[in-house]
């Protein structure tokens, strides 16, 4: 679906009167679609109507587009707002505008994926100048939900995300069902953890135990605080095995994923 555009879709008029916001996640307080997963659109709205400290982003009477990334790594984004500005806040530094959702356009919210490789370090664009470069990718049936597991060799999720996803049919199924061998990477220093799963629910058991405590028992992370690691810590997996697969095969490669790491010299493996 790559040569319909964006506009083919929503057949906006007047382009040079149009904004397009590309929101994505920077530094460690910004995510904006770990917002839309836990469904806060209202901070995604702040975020989408807010102004930098020298610069407006629209005037009163312009069409603002929002679309967020889905991933830090590619290059889709999901269409999560259409609005016009109807109040000048004169605010810097601040949201700065008052809106209206337009109602024409909510069909296609949290359902339409758009393609876009952005070159530009500006993420508030003229419609007119990015819009014929915006592909549809798809558009789902439902409203987008990150439930569906990516495969085993895909996964590279926050704190945050594992904790709204672990609970959900396509990752119960997948992680309850697999020993493996799996990595913690504390993205403030580049710390690692490697950890093994081979107990009661497997890998789903072992994820759980750091949604409730962050730190799942191990010594070398209850040094860390909760908090460091709900805002810090991702999480990946190195190996996988079926759940017959002998004990000791995954505590083996458990050790030899840890030496070639170096988990324990710069880590917070502590054996």
């Amino acid at each position: 679906m790559n040569n319909i555009k964006l506009n083919d879709i929503l057949r906006l008029d007047n382009l040079n009167n149009i904004k397009i916001r590309f929101n994505l996640s920077f530094a460690q307080n910004w995510n904006p679609i770990e917002l839309f997963n836990r469904g806060d659109i209202e901070a995604m709205l702040r975020g989408q109507y807010w102004n930098y400290s020298k610069n407006k982003s629209y005037k009163e009477g312009q069409i603002t587009v929002g679309l967020v990334k889905i991933k830090p790594s590619e290059d889709y984004w999901l269409l999560f707002h259409v609005g016009e500005v109807t109040k000048d806040l004169h605010t810097l530094n601040g949201v700065g505008y008052e809106y209206r959702n337009l109602p024409e356009f909510e069909k296609y919210v949290g359902r339409l994926i758009v393609l876009f490789k952005n070159k530009a370090q500006t993420m508030i664009r003229n419609a007119e100048s990015v819009i014929d470069q915006c592909f549809v990718s798809q558009i789902l049936p439902n409203t987008y939900d990150n439930d569906l597991f990516p495969g085993y060799e895909k996964v590279n999720i926050s704190w945050e995300e594992m904790r709204i996803v672990i609970e959900k049919d396509n990752w119960k199924t997948a992680l309850q069902n697999q020993k493996g061998v799996y990595l913690m990477t504390d993205v403030s220093n580049g710390k690692k953890y490697v950890g093994s799963a081979y107990g009661e629910n497997m890998i789903l058991g072992r994820w759980r135990s750091y949604i409730k405590s962050g730190h799942g028992g191990n010594v070398g992370l209850k040094k860390l605080t909760f908090d460091h690691i709900k805002q810090n810590f991702k999480y990946s997996i190195l190996d996988i095995y079926k759940s017959t697969t002998e004990d000791q095969i995954i505590i083996d490669r458990e050790s030899w994923w840890k030496e070639v790491l170096q988990s324990r010299r710069y880590g917070y493996n502590e054996n």
